[in-house]
Formats: C-alpha cells, sequence, structure tokens
C-alpha cells in the first residue's frame, strides 16, 4: 500500500518542533480484521491522518503512525479501540472511526478511559442486547454507560443526536434481559410546545402514544417485537406519560424519564423521589430545549444545579461534539449554541459514583 499524507502533505508535529517527531509501529493478529480496520482504500487510515495530523502507512498487517509523539500515541489508541470492535464481531464505519478519535484524545480523562482487554488492547463500554450490541462511540457515552452500571441515578444532559435516550433505552432493555430488575418503566413529559392532550383526538393512549413514540423506536430496535408486545401486555413494560407517576413507589425497576427539560421543578421532585429499592433512574434532556411556558424553571436545569453533589448521583454532560447523527446535525447544534445564552454549567463527568 503506498503511503498518504494529510491535509497540506506530510503532518507536521503539534509543537512544531522536528525533536518532537516519532513513530510507532502496530502490529494485528488477523490480517482480515486489519483488512476492515484500514478500511476500503485506507480510508479509515486517511480519517486518522486528517484529524490527528499524522501520516499512517499500512503495510500487510502492520501500520507505521509518524507525527508527534502525543499524536501517535492517540492515533495507536484510536486504532486498538476499532480493532477490539472488530474482534467482537461489530462492523466499523466513519462515525466509528471518528468516535475512537475523540475517545483517544480524552483518554486523559479518567472516566473516559476504556478499560484493558485480556490481550492489553483498550476496549469501549458496550450493551448487549438481544437484537443487538450496543457500543460507546466516544467518551461522552462511554462514561454514559460506565455511570449508569455504578450509580443508582444518572443524568444524560446534552444536544440532539448524542445517543442520551437510545443509550438509556439499550441499558434498560440490558437489565429486563438479564433478570436484574423486574420491570421497565418509560415516561416522558406529556405536554410539550404549547399542546395539551386534552385537545387531541383519542383515547388516553391515543392521546400519549405520539409523545413517547421515541421510547418505543428504541425498544423496538433493542428486543424482538413479540418480546417487547408480551412485555406491554403484561406490565413487565410500561410506556407512561410523567403525570401517571405520582402517588407510586418504583421498586426493581429501571425507570427512564426522556425529555426532562420540560418538567416543573414540581414534576421532577415528584419523579426522582418514586426511587424505589432495587431500582435506577435515567434522566435524559436537554436544557438548550425547554418547550414550558416563559419564565416557568426547568425542572431538570434545577436538578441539575441541587443534585450535583449528591452521593449515588452521576451527571453526563454531551457536548455537540459527541454528536452521533449525520455531521451536519453536530454543525447545526454549535450555530443554535452560539446564537443563545450558555445554560448553567454542568460538569461533563461529574458527580459522584
Amino acid at each position: 500500500m503506498s503511503p498518504r499524507h494529510g491535509p497540506g502533505g506530510r503532518p507536521q508535529p503539534r509543537s512544531g518542533q522536528a525533536s518532537d517527531l516519532t513513530h510507532v509501529v502496530v502490529a494485528f493478529d488477523d490480517n482480515r480484521l486489519a483488512s476492515e480496520l484500514f478500511g476500503q482504500f485506507d480510508q479509515n487510515l486517511a480519517t486518522i491522518e486528517k484529524l490527528l495530523g499524522v501520516d499512517v502507512v499500512a503495510r500487510g498487517n502492520q501500520v507505521t503512525i509518524r507525527g508527534g509523539a502525543e499524536a501517535c500515541a492517540q492515533a495507536r489508541l484510536a486504532l486498538d479501540l476499532l480493532y477490539v470492535r472488530l474482534t467482537q464481531g461489530h462492523p466499523i464505519g466513519t462515525g466509528d472511526v471518528e468516535g475512537a478519535i475523540r475517545m483517544a484524545e480524552d483518554a486523559e480523562s479518567q472516566l473516559a478511559l476504556p478499560s484493558l482487554e485480556p490481550k492489553g488492547r483498550l476496549a469501549m463500554a458496550q450493551i448487549a442486547t438481544r437484537r443487538r450490541t450496543v457500543m460507546a462511540r466516544n467518551p461522552a457515552q462511554d462514561a454514559y454507560i460506565r455511570a449508569m452500571d455504578r450509580a443508582e441515578l444518572v443524568f444524560g444532559i446534552g444536544p440532539a443526536g448524542t445517543g442520551k435516550t437510545y443509550l438509556a433505552v439499550a441499558y434498560a432493555a440490558a437489565l429486563i434481559e438479564r433478570g436484574d430488575v423486574a420491570r421497565l418503566i418509560l415516561s416522558r413529559p406529556a405536554v410539550e410546545a404549547g399542546e395539551r392532550l386534552g385537545f387531541l383526538p383519542g383515547d388516553m393512549k391515543e392521546k400519549v402514544d405520539p409523545y413517547l413514540r421515541p421510547l418505543y423506536d428504541a425498544l423496538y430496535d433493542m428486543l424482538p417485537a413479540e418480546r417487547v408486545e408480551r412485555g406491554l401486555s403484561s406490565g413487565m413494560i410500561e410506556v407512561a406519560p410523567l403525570a401517571f407517576m405520582r402517588g407510586r413507589t418504583l421498586a426493581n425497576a429501571v425507570v427512564i424519564l426522556d425529555e426532562a427539560q420540560n418538567t416543573t421543578s414540581m414534576q421532577m421532585k415528584m419523579f426522582l423521589t418514586r426511587l424505589g429499592e432495587g431500582s435506577k433512574m435515567i434522566v435524559t434532556g436537554d436544557p438548550t430545549q425547554v418547550d414550558l411556558p416563559p419564565g416557568q424553571v426547568s425542572g431538570l436545569a434545577e436538578a441539575i444545579d441541587l443534585l450535583g453533589d449528591v452521593e449515588g448521583i452521576v451527571q453526563i454532560r454531551f457536548a455537540d461534539t459527541d454528536v452521533v447523527r449525520h455531521p451536519l446535525v453536530a454543525r447545526i447544534v454549535r450555530a443554535y449554541d452560539a446564537a443563545t445564552p450558555a445554560p448553567s454549567a454542568v460538569r461533563r463527568h461529574g458527580g459522584r459514583p
């Protein structure tokens, strides 16, 4: 394979000093997986070159990385992360490559540092369900999955497209399948953007289903349809508007509150105090997309300020760089963020486990 270079010819080390130039040689055990790792026409290696400013040359099952010491270390880590994904039977695409690079760049953070596999390679956090295995694609997702493992209450806060709801439903489905909890309860505020249930046609189920559709979609993506239908019929899986939570104690369950930015202060307090023995709660939302009437405080914004130092609660903050949808979504989020005042500061990987 012929060597390629990043933008502007051979990449320069980040410090700009020739003395910082180094090279790293990485060998992979499986030639077939190495070929998949490099990508068609070495496109995955080209992405690493472009984003990290290194020169990557592949020959056979080996890769030689040249550039600044820090960038070379990050490129090697990114390749290790992607190779582990392939050894576990998961394909990789452009989004996975970019996610691995972000993971490598953020590896100094202990919460974002992936765990070691038996052979010494690094692995991103993952969630295994009957239909698919979902792997973290960036440091924030990795921290989020690990937080759900160790904490009883997790806040996933950030813009659309970062995987907050999808990963929460995947994690809940995995707990149900393993028998770690007896029930899965999915909830959202049912009043959004000035619309009220009373003005919608149909019975109560028909009124609230449109609001809960994203939760249904994620659930069907994780579990076989017949399993979901049986769970909904038996009550093992419950999808309900937030108003239906009042007066209940939710024990031995995993409970997800989505679109939490549209809760009032009173609703959020009511929801959080439903937590019972043997349960986990996951709260997701974007404080920049509040549909409450003007002047009304978002229950999510208040909760993340009040509960930041409470033991047993972890807050994971996603940014526009963590968007895993179409790249244009990240640019849209950045444009809107630039035009609006910043919400209350929330630590990216804060809280106490």
